[in-house]
């Protein structure tokens, strides 16, 4: 496992992609583009913000503390 400290911002990125997620797992069909988007937004901060070998780390961080 990789031990790191990641940025406030991404902990708070990553926490939004997760809502948005499970949000977007619960929309009906229609209508949930913005949700889409948003997870794509947020999806393409986590992957400029988070090195490729912390992404893992930082989501089971944030799940626990859901």
């Amino acid at each position: 496992m990789v031990h790191n400290n990641p940025a406030p911002d991404s902990v708070q990125t990553q926490r939004d992609w997760n809502r948005t997620y499970n949000a977007l797992a619960q929309a009906p069909a229609a209508g949930n583009t913005a949700l889409r988007r948003r997870l794509i937004d947020l999806s393409r901060r986590l992957i400029r913000e988070v090195p490729r070998s912390q992404l893992a780390d930082l989501r089971r961080r944030t799940e626990d503390q859901s």
